[in-house]
């Protein structure tokens, strides 16, 4: 008879039970342990990562309250609440019994036992435990889905040789599970080329899983990638899964990978070099099959000379490299985009059909694009709200000035002030967030948020 792979502890003062328990145990269950004193407990579970603790109630000579074993039940919620605990009472102790549910414990098992009430009693733990990691692992899934299903309107178009050299090279690379670094400035589409070659592989039926790791601070790296435990931290109310253990199977996009410190490349290395995780608060090792996909705006070439990017972690990510040209640089693409957008924007704005203009065309033509294709989005989503014909005309879109020092003399509003000095300092640091946002005086949260604000 096949056993299952559960992992049980045995704790109880008296030999001749633990004995029976283990012997009992064993029948059905392929890994048992047992301890005199849950003493050893924290030490016994350092070592094992165990699903079930079957615990005896009082340890003491001549008390029956239960007070030990309450405290040890507490002890466990908070620290390791995905060990389901069934304790062990005398007969008639039910009020023990129900206490120690009502601290955590899953159910209970009477003095004397009957050897399939045990064993059933023990299995039922193990299912549940079973069955709430399944359904915490489902949600951040499920999470991810939706991201990926509600990740935008956009579709990548194209007929530029820069853009058919990029389908060329998706294409060739969807096929096979090597990673992918995709470069290129904001706004040119790195997310949807991440998407295309997703969609386009073995894995397409599986999550596809975006970290924008440009907004993790240091503190919730680990927490957000690999999981943690309840009480691994203040915050952590929950068990919760990474976002690698979640991708399993399917693709794990890594955008604004040019961002990490030093600490978080170094632990991004690890876990891409070992495909393994440990969730913070544990040390059990998950093992995990994930594509990985990264982007960065940066100049990553630059980083490793400047000791700014670990040269053994870019070599780790990038085994194919796709690069996004900007869209002053594919120009002939622009009124196909402009023409996409036009009509996917007066349908959602209920406009109907809308028409644009050669001078329009030559407008766009001759302005320079610092924020790409997001900013054709972004300009042509006003124009269509602010427009009142049916024809889109070159004063209806109101583009950037392209002098960053004559706007600042030209205007006293504050939030546009504001704007002109937030998209100054990032091109002085080439887009490096964490020195834009120390030269700024603020936090990376607060500036994302800025840069959310103004569509940077």
């Amino acid at each position: 008879m096949r056993k299952e792979a559960a992992k049980v502890l045995i704790v109880d003062d008296d030999e001749d039970i633990l004995l029976t328990a283990e012997i009992v145990l064993k029948q059905k269950f392929n890994y048992v342990k047992t301890a005199p004193h849950p003493e050893r407990i924290p030490e016994m579970i350092e070592k094992d990562a165990f699903d079930v603790i079957l615990l005896d109630m009082n340890y003491a000579p001549g008390d029956n309250s239960g007070k030990e074993g309450l405290t040890w039940i507490d002890k466990l919620s908070r620290t390791q609440p995905e060990i389901k605990v069934v304790v062990i009472t005398a007969y008639g102790d039910v009020n023990i019994a129900v206490e120690a549910m009502k601290r955590g414990a899953v159910d209970f098992v009477t003095k004397p036992w009957e050897y399939e009430k045990i064993q059933a009693t023990v299995m039922n733990a193990y299912r549940l435990g079973k069955s709430e990691q399944e359904v915490a692992y489902l949600k951040t899934r499920e999470k991810g889905l939706k991201e990926n299903l509600n990740g935008g309107h956009s579709q990548f178009i194209g007929v530029s040789e820069k853009m058919k050299q990029v389908f060329k090279t998706i294409e060739k690379v969807a096929k096979t599970d090597a990673n992918v670094l995709i470069l290129g400035e904001n706004g040119t589409g790195k997310s949807l080329v991440a998407q295309a070659i997703h969609k386009q592989s073995h894995r397409s039926t599986e999550v596809f899983m975006p970290v924008d790791l440009g907004s993790l601070s240091e503190s919730l790296f680990e927490s957000e990638l690999f999981g943690h435990k309840k009480g691994a931290f203040t915050d952590a109310q929950t068990d919760r899964i990474g976002r690698f253990e979640a991708a399993n199977g399917g693709t794990i996009f890594l955008d604004e990978i040019g961002n990490l410190s030093a600490a978080m490349q170094a632990k991004l290395l690890t876990v891409l070099q070992q495909k393994e995780i440990t969730r913070i608060g544990e040390n059990q090792a998950r093992a995990f099959d994930a594509r990985i996909i990264a982007a960065t705006n940066r100049n990553i070439t630059e980083m490793i000379a400047n000791e700014e990017f670990r040269e053994d972690l870019f070599y780790r990510i990038n085994t194919i490299e796709v690069e996004l040209p900007p869209l002053r640089e594919r120009l002939e693409d622009l009124e196909r985009l402009l023409t996409h957008f036009v009509d996917l924007l007066s349908k959602k704005y209920q406009k109907g059909p809308m028409e644009i203009s050669n001078s329009l065309v030559k407008k766009l033509c001759d302005y320079s694009w610092p924020g790409n294709i997001r900013e054709l989005e972004h300009a042509t989503e006003r124009a269509i709200i602010l427009a009142e014909g049916n024809v889109l005309r070159a004063d209806d879109f109101l583009l950037k000035k392209s002098n960053p020092e004559v706007q600042m003399l030209a205007t006293t509003n504050l939030e546009e002030l504001e704007e002109i000095t937030i998209r100054k300092v990032i091109d002085k640091h080439n887009g490096n967030m964490s020195k834009v946002a120390k030269e700024l005086g603020i936090g990376r949260t607060t500036l994302y948020r800025k840069l959310e604000k103004y569509e940077l």
